[in-house]
């Protein structure tokens, strides 16, 4: 049976990076404890499908940098629902384990605002994720 899709829905986003076995130790710790689940492998990349979106990581020959810049015209960065307040901290606490460091520590976990609860993180290579808590919502 063929798959439906949402027209505008996000069907991929692919994320070119230096070092492809950094990103797969960064992205796969995170990506699974958000529960995306493995979908391709291939010698330059790996990609992680939660629902009909999937994520890429490739190390591309045409690279033109060594690291990404999120201040630069592209992509500033992921942001995540994560689940609750415990579920951010936890996650922000074990990232370091994986390559992520915690951003603008001095305002964690109200960096985005006061009534914003998330945690800001940066890999080794300049990408950053926002894992955001609270509750999913549908209208």
């Amino acid at each position: 049976m063929a798959e439906e899709s949402a027209v505008g829905a996000l069907h991929h986003v692919e994320i070119w990076v230096p070092d492809l076995r950094r990103a797969v130790t960064a992205w796969r710790w995170l990506l699974e404890e958000l529960g995306y689940e493995p979908y391709q492998e291939w010698e330059d990349g790996r990609s992680w499908r939660l629902g009909a979106t999937y994520l890429v990581f490739e190390q591309s020959p045409a690279l033109s940098a060594g690291r990404h810049d999120r201040l630069r015209p592209g992509l500033n960065h992921l942001a995540f629902h994560a689940g609750d307040r415990a579920r951010v901290d936890e996650l922000a606490e074990r990232a370091t384990a994986y390559g992520w460091t915690l951003m603008f520590p001095d305002r964690h976990p109200y960096a985005g605002g006061e009534a914003h609860y998330a945690a800001y993180l940066e890999n080794a290579d300049g990408f950053e994720v926002e894992l955001v808590a609270g509750a999913v919502t549908t209208t």
